[in-house]
């Protein structure tokens, strides 16, 4: 059975242990059993006091980042490695399974061209290089597809899929997002199918990234195809109510997605539940 999680802006723009601390009851209401923690800045993050909310909680906690706009991965690689190496502690300290995101690039950095050849082997020859830093830290990667407004690099599943199967690593894994889905993908089943094995993660976001139902996205759809292909991993709800600054510009969020906040999850979430229900999707 797949487990339900919830990325944390829907609720702050930072990670906030006791705001997560004051919402347990309800994700529990909710089945949220998955938390995904933001590490744009992973010095914010107290590791000890995380790791034991997880526990005491019984969350399971995913990581996920964009690398910043003076990272380039292609032209300086182990710069790039170096500006991951405190995320992969941080994951695995606080007993992340992966670090995922848009973990091979910067977000809202484009070059108005076809990707290249050589982007594309700079890119998978840094996808191999984290994924053999992350398993030293007992992490997997993950790679998210985004919509052409904030890379070129890579726009679909049937991208992320040439990425992982020329980076060699078992330990990586495409993390694919409806919002870009929506914008990309032929259809939202085609782009699930493309992933292939390599489908380890899937963001859960509206088409204007407000709460589920209060847009286009066809959730039927989505979770029919989830059926087919017999994913039975983690979904999450990513809502941007709350953004850091640090990425706020390149996801070009720059007003509430909710006049009220509590929407994101108190409404958005049953939508998906009932969609899940309908299409013989079950959380645990």
């Amino acid at each position: 059975m797949a487990l339900l999680g919830l990325h944390t802006f829907a609720a702050a723009p930072r990670w906030d242990v006791p705001r997560m601390r004051a919402l347990v009851e309800k994700f529990e209401r909710h089945k949220v059993r998955v938390l995904e923690i933001p590490l744009l800045d992973p010095a914010e993050i107290d590791v000890a006091e995380t790791r034991a909310f997880c526990a005491e909680t019984g969350i399971a906690p995913v990581c996920s980042l964009g690398l910043p706009p003076e990272i380039d991965v292609i032209a300086a690689p182990d710069r790039g490695l170096a500006f991951l190496e405190p995320a992969f502690e941080v994951a695995a300290g606080i007993g992340a399974f992966a670090l995922a995101g848009v973990t091979y690039g910067t977000i809202g950095k484009i070059s108005g061209a076809p990707r290249s050849p050589e982007e594309f082997d700079g890119t998978a020859r840094f996808i191999e290089r984290a994924a053999k830093r992350a398993r030293e830290h007992g992490l997997r990667l993950g790679i998210e597809p985004c919509n052409r407004y904030e890379t070129h690099i890579m726009n679909t599943g049937a991208e992320a899929r040439a990425f992982c199967e020329a980076a060699g690593e078992d330990n990586v894994f495409i993390h694919l997002d409806s919002y870009h889905m929506n914008i990309e993908e032929r259809s939202l089943a085609q782009g699930i199918r493309d992933c292939g094995p390599w489908l380890g993660y899937v963001h859960l976001s509206e088409s204007n990234r407000a709460a589920p139902g209060h847009g286009t996205i066809d959730w039927a759809a989505l979770y029919a195809a989830l059926v087919e292909v017999g994913f039975d991993g983690i979904t999450t709800l990513e809502s941007m109510n709350y953004v850091h600054p640090a990425i706020a510009s390149a996801l070009a969020i720059w007003h509430p997605v909710e006049a009220n906040p509590d929407d994101v999850i108190d409404k958005g979430l049953p939508v998906l539940h009932a969609a899940a229900e309908a299409a013989g999707f079950h959380y645990q």
